[in-house]
């Protein structure tokens, strides 16, 4: 099923691939109940709802598409959870607001089941889709040199240079180094190995403890919080939260769209426009969101980290396999994982080379043509920019129809286009982000 042979690949490569892409995402078992728990979602709950979901997207799209890409609730999605959706309305719940998530998880599951989203992917015009693949590329970069310090807030010019004295920008161009070093000399696996040198470098320069310990066993204190269909539509109808389910099922679509787009590309996934087992790949996300909102956690995406895993040497849905079982062992091992997790600099080179090779994609892009060119232009800017793969994504759908009609080429449009681009603009304008 998994046929190496002809992705031209083996299974200790995909295995690499597969801990390479665990451990660049491997934070959101950590960062995601944190963010939930202001809130007021338990942590354990929380934590074991985001493994649940993550395992079943990721089982999903390695048994079923046979692809090396990963599943788990998105970031930006339960930051809007807990402080638009919750944090900014005192009559609603979390049991509420997961209501919410789950009626759109099921409106996403039979959006999953039509034509309608691998037709997506093919009338998404070329020029939007290297863009959509450059435009994470800068995002994911931008990410790892953020989160180590390298990069940090200014409060004129919004962004600076930071403190490279300080030990986890150090131990990032440490790691930069010798993570590239490791590449030029053609050794597979290049970007794992560099993870594992740095994780030792931290571990004995004291950066790296295990202070909580290594085991611990998963809880769900709530239990199955959302189990009823009915009642769910009935707490979205009696709490009017339609723009909710609406705001959900537009940014969930496009995010893991765009990230299945970007990813496909660099994997040479695509065929032409078409992604072939769209439909089995689409669905992996909606079902693992429907049954995440179930547990206690926010929409899942596509995860841009799969971009390392396929850097790595990723093809196959063995990658995929391969994360999914890493995250039913971490379940066991909280401390151990939020210890790692929580150093940035083990996984930030990773994240810097592999934008790095994403960016690449700009080449393909018509820049002579300013109605192709600047809307592939608006994604790659606003997408590190917005920390929003889907608003990128919004921005260049709105622009790219009014470029062409400006130039007198509006029939080179699609009609499903034009709808996404009112519905984009209907969003942006008017429902929070």
């Amino acid at each position: 099923m998994i046929r190496f042979a002809e992705k031209q690949t083996d299974r200790k490569t995909e295995m690499l691939a597969g801990l390479t892409t665990f451990l660049t995402m491997v934070y959101i078992i950590v960062v995601n109940p944190v963010i939930l728990s202001d809130a007021g979602v338990p942590f354990e709950q929380a934590f074991t709802a985001t493994v649940i979901a993550t395992v079943i997207g990721t089982l999903w799209m390695a048994m079923f598409a046979n692809y090396p890409i990963a599943i788990a609730p998105g970031m930006g999605l339960n930051a809007y959870f807990a402080y638009s959706v919750v944090g900014s309305h005192d009559n609603i719940s979390y049991e509420t607001a997961f209501s919410a998530v789950f009626v759109a998880g099921l409106l996403f599951l039979l959006l999953s089941l039509t034509p309608l989203r691998s037709k997506l992917i093919e009338v998404i015009p070329d020029s939007l889709k290297h863009g959509i693949t450059a435009g994470i590329g800068l995002f994911i970069a931008f990410i790892g040199l953020r989160l180590t310090g390298i990069i940090q807030a200014h409060p004129q010019n919004l962004v600076a240079l930071g403190d490279l004295h300080a030990p986890s920008a150090m131990l990032t161009l440490v790691g930069l180094a010798v993570t590239l070093v490791l590449m030029m000399r053609g050794v597979n696996g290049a970007l794992f190995y560099g993870m594992v040198i740095i994780g030792i470098i931290a571990y004995t320069t004291g950066q790296l403890k295990f202070d909580e310990g290594i085991v611990s066993l998963p809880t769900l204190p709530d239990g199955v919080i959302v189990a009823n269909p009915v009642a769910a539509v009935g707490d979205v109808i009696s709490h009017h939260l339609y723009a909710v389910v609406f705001s959900f099922l537009l940014v969930t679509l496009f995010d893991t769209t765009g990230t299945m787009i970007g990813v496909a590309q660099q994997a040479g996934l695509m065929k032409g426009n078409t992604l072939p087992r769209a439909r089995e790949a689409l669905l992996a996300d909606s079902v693992a969101t429907t049954i995440g909102a179930m547990f206690g956690t926010s929409p899942t995406s596509a995860y841009i980290e799969s971009s390392t895993g396929i850097a790595a040497g990723g093809r196959t849905g063995w990658t995929a396999l391969t994360v999914a079982v890493l995250f039913v062992i971490a379940v066991f091992f909280s401390p151990l994982v939020g210890a790692v997790a929580g150093l940035s600099a083990i996984t930030a080179p990773a994240l810097i080379i592999v934008g790095s090779l994403m960016i690449s994609h700009i080449a393909h892009i018509s820049w002579h043509q300013l109605d192709e060119a600047f809307p592939a232009f608006l994604i790659i800017l606003s997408m590190p920019l917005t920390s929003s793969i889907a608003t990128g994504i919004a921005l260049g759908f709105v622009s790219y129809p009014l470029l062409k009609i400006a130039c007198g080429r509006w029939r080179d449009v699609p009609l499903l286009l034009y709808v996404l681009a009112v519905l984009f603009f209907l969003q942006l304008a008017f429902l929070p982000h």
